[in-house]
């Protein structure tokens, strides 16, 4: 297994078919709303086995320091393997790699203890994005002195 880092016009195949198993199909997120303005700027992390992909995430460069973390998603078969664990650190390390200050994210209340073992903060209330409880989070990056 490997996680890359690939552009859009490289990782939407793959990228999409996960999302699409797991936003559209397991949790029932309008198929409209999966791809957005954001997916050809992010960085596209993709776990792959065997060429497959069976796992994603995705991190936009918001300018000013900060980045957000998106579209984290693994294939059903495959969790609960540290592999949701591997892109994020993947895509942190991206994060720090571009001088980054700090990295935002939009939660599902599930996934919120997911998120603060590695860093992260809840920041504000609880709101519906897709249908699905959220809340954003956030990580203070080191400074890299």
């Amino acid at each position: 297994m490997e996680i890359l880092i690939k552009p859009w016009t490289e990782a939407e195949v793959g990228a999409f078919l996960v999302r699409q198993e797991v936003f559209i199909g397991e949790q029932g997120v309008p198929a409209e709303l999966e791809l957005d303005e954001f997916d050809p700027l992010a960085a596209h992390a993709l776990a792959l086995q065997d060429g497959r992909c069976i796992g994603t995430g995705r991190l936009v460069d918001l300018g000013k320091g900060q980045a957000q973390i998106g579209r984290m998603a693994v294939l059903a078969q495959y969790r609960h393997q540290g592999l949701g664990k591997q892109i994020l650190k993947k895509l942190i390390d991206l994060a720090q790699s571009q001088k980054t200050d700090s990295i935002v994210l939009h939660s599902q209340v599930t996934a919120i203890p997911f998120y603060e073992k590695h860093g992260f903060q809840v920041q504000g209330s609880t709101y519906d994005e897709a249908g699905i409880p959220h809340r954003n989070m956030i990580l203070l990056l080191p400074s890299l002195i």
